[in-house]
Order: C-alpha cells, then sequence, then structure tokens
C-alpha cells in the first residue's frame, strides 16, 4: 500500500499534527482526486468538487491521511472486468476514488451518537482522496492518540480484510496453526498480527528481505519462498490464509 496526505496549506493542519482544525462553517467547495473514465493513472486529476452532503446517518470526515490499496488500482483501471458491475461498465459511475482514511469529524447527521466534531478517527469512507470524505459510523473507530495519522490510515482496508478472513471466515482458533501466504503486504502483515493476537501459531511465506520483518512481527515460522517451496513439507495447518492466490 501506498499513503498519501491530503493537505491544502495553509488552511489544513499537517500530518501527525494536534492542532485542531479552524472553526467556522464548511466551505462548499473542495479539492479531490478524480477521473471520468478508466484507465491508468493518466485518468486521474485534482479538482474543485462539492462537499458531500451529510445525511441524518452519516459522519463528514476531514481527512488527513490517506492509503492507496490494489483495491484502488482495480477501481481505477475498471480490471477485472467484474468490477464494473455496479459501477459503470464503459465508464465509472463515480468520479471519486479512495477507501482508507484517518481523519477528524468535521460533522455528524442527526442521527449520529457514536462521534462529535472534532473526534479523530480511522476506518473506510467514500473518495477518500480527498480534503473530507464522507461515511458511516460503523465503518469508523476512533483513533488512539499514540498513532500517528500515516499509520492510522493504513489499518482500513487492509487490516480489516485479514481480521474478516482470520475471524469470521476461517475461522481461526487459539492454539491451531496457521500458514499467511503472502505475509509482507499489507494484508499479510496485519494477519500475521492478527493471528498472533488471536493466539494460534503463525507461519508467514515471505521473501528474503521481509524475513526479520515478519519475525518482528511475531511469526513463530518463516519460509522463505525464493530458496523453499511451503508445500514441500509434512506440517498440517488448520488454516491457510492465502494473499497470493499463486498456487493451487
Amino acid at each position: 500500500m501506498r499513503i498519501v496526505t491530503m493537505t491544502d496549506p495553509p488552511t489544513m493542519p499537517t500530518p501527525d499534527s494536534d492542532s485542531a482544525p479552524p472553526a467556522g462553517p464548511l466551505p462548499a467547495t473542495m479539492r479531490a482526486v478524480t477521473r471520468s473514465r478508466y484507465g491508468d493513472e493518466s485518468v486521474l486529476s485534482v479538482a474543485d468538487v462539492a462537499l458531500p452532503p451529510v445525511g441524518a446517518d452519516t459522519v463528514l470526515v476531514e481527512v488527513q491521511a490517506a492509503t492507496i490499496n490494489p483495491l484502488d488500482w482495480h477501481m481505477m483501471t475498471g480490471t477485472p472486468w467484474l468490477v464494473r458491475l455496479g459501477r459503470g461498465l464503459r465508464r465509472p459511475k463515480g468520479t471519486g476514488i479512495g477507501a482508507d482514511l484517518a481523519g477528524r469529524v468535521a460533522a455528524v447527521g442527526d442521527d449520529v451518537t457514536d462521534f462529535k466534531a472534532g473526534d479523530e478517527v480511522v476506518g473506510v469512507g467514500e473518495n477518500t482522496l480527498a480534503v473530507y470524505s464522507r461515511t458511516t459510523p460503523d465503518k469508523l473507530v476512533g483513533k488512539p492518540a499514540n498513532v500517528s495519522w500515516h499509520d492510522a490510515a493504513g489499518i482500513g482496508v487492509a487490516a480489516l480484510t485479514a481480521l474478516q478472513g482470520l475471524r469470521d471466515h476461517a475461522p481461526l482458533e487459539a492454539g491451531q496453526r496457521v500458514l499467511i501466504n503472502g505475509a509482507a503486504g499489507g494484508v499479510g502483515t496485519a494477519a500475521v498480527q492478527i493471528a498472533k493476537w488471536m493466539g494460534a501459531e503463525v507461519t508467514a511465506v515471505c521473501s528474503t528481505r521481509n524475513v526479520e520483518l515478519m519475525r518482528e512481527l511475531g511469526a513463530d515460522h518463516v519460509v522463505d519462498y525464493t530458496i523453499a517451496d511451503f508445500t514441500d513439507t509434512t506440517t498440517r495447518y488448520h488454516v491457510l490464509f492465502d494473499n497470493q492466490g499463486n498456487r493451487p
């Protein structure tokens, strides 16, 4: 993943700043990354767009940092073609892009009770490569004070994918053995840590340069796929968490 900061000096605070945003009414427009067709990064541009309206059950977040995921690349290129179902076959229905965010709540709808303006949050929103993003309370959590904007922005899609896969779909249990293929990516690094937190015995598969990282994240065993085949073993696993899809 790649993390970017949405700032608009001098009125926007810098990333990781503890200063509160300036008080006052919300602007009518904002800067945002937009696109009108599918393609590579050349289809992206920065433009002034209307601020998303705040509904009764929605939250408007002033974005301090956002993460670019493989998901966003698929949305940008419209590939594989299955991506276009519901999002526009010939061209995207929406012009914005981005899913992950970390920022401060700018406004909440009348029915929202979990958050208030000024709260620091992290989660998933609509078109997060913008100064403001709209989302719903169930897609946000409070940002711990000791976590930077940049670190918080990397949690959303990657960590939720790992959590849902291990906890909800496996489901992994304490004491079980799990092998994580593609352990060094965004989802993989989250999966290693979540699996250890769940009490599992973790085997991580990665390349040579990431072996030490896997150990630092808590993996009990590390397989360097450049010198060993993780399937060439007598070890049996309760769960195979595959982030690559490169093996049958």
